[in-house]
């Protein structure tokens, strides 16, 4: 699809979201687009179902269908299978970087950290549905260097059960690191 048609869209496949991660989504993207999502299995989503904007603010609802043999279950724990929160926490900066990228941001997105998490339930083998309500409560574009950062609120529900509730997830798009992780520019102010 054309980068106008990717900015248009308000619903993702799960092979779209697949073309995404592999940087194959976008025919003509712009220079400097450089975001993509993870590769299964560490890819968090199936599909994106709503996506929507207003200003600086919008929402992104996207959804995973569970499965008994997912490969996080064989993992943790021996009898006791449960998806660990974390890879709940990782699908919301997954949304919140791809939200960012359809608004237009250029660069490669990093998770920045999360103000709050309320874990009050579990996802386990026999659910069926994970959804992801994202609310983006705010993305600012720095002008210099053009780093865009996205602040977002998320509820996690399976089977239509809240089980997570993160506050102030935090992502950012950064111009000035290639798609292999080093910093290609390295100002005073960036400098360790």
């Amino acid at each position: 699809m054309t980068y106008a048609e990717f900015q248009r869209r308000t619903r993702f496949s799960s092979p779209e979201l697949l073309a995404f991660a592999e940087g194959r989504l976008i025919a003509d993207a712009p220079a400097g687009f450089a975001a993509r999502l993870p590769l299964p299995p560490l890819l968090m989503l199936d599909r994106i179902v709503e996506l929507d904007h207003e200003g600086t603010r919008g929402r992104i609802v996207a959804e995973r269908d569970v499965h008994p043999d997912d490969w996080l279950f064989q993992r943790h724990f021996v009898d006791d299978p449960v998806q660990p929160g974390s890879l709940g926490i990782d699908a919301v900066w997954q949304l919140v970087g791809f939200f960012c990228a359809w608004r237009g941001a250029l660069g490669v997105g990093r998770a920045l950290g999360c103000g709050e998490v309320a874990f009050g339930g579990q996802i386990r083998p026999h659910n069926r549905m994970v959804r992801y309500d994202v609310h983006v409560r705010r993305c600012w574009t720095f002008t210099e260097g053009g780093a865009v950062l996205a602040l977002a609120d998320a509820n996690v529900l399976v089977d239509d059960v809240a089980v997570y509730a993160l506050k102030g997830a935090r992502v950012g798009l950064f111009r000035d690191v290639d798609a292999v992780g080093r910093s290609t520019r390295v100002s005073a102010r960036t400098a360790p």
